[in-house]
């Protein structure tokens, strides 16, 4: 039973190391160029707003995957089983 949670961990930390690979200021460059490919101006207000919807939307992403994964991991923690040919959930 603890097998099928190590190899849901392990997968997820090397998933999450793989995402680690930009530094903030590399992150930061790529999105000041988005906005900018997009049409914004450094300093206006647009530019601005559009920096801040790319960090929203990179934040709310990342909730969006761990809600997931504790989805997955209750689900292997309290789903059901096979006990004597019925279908059984332990609580």
């Amino acid at each position: 039973m603890r097998i099928p949670i190590l190899i849901t961990l392990l997968a997820t930390i090397v998933g999450l190391s793989a995402c680690q690979t930009m530094t903030p200021e590399e992150r930061r460059a790529a999105d000041e160029r988005q906005c900018l490919s997009y049409g914004f101006r450094r300093g206006t207000d647009g530019f601005a707003t559009c920096l801040q919807r790319i960090d929203l939307d990179r934040r709310a992403e990342s909730r969006a995957e761990s809600a997931e994964m504790m989805n997955r991991m209750a689900w292997d923690l309290n789903g059901p089983y096979v006990y004597r040919d019925r279908w059984r959930y332990r609580h």
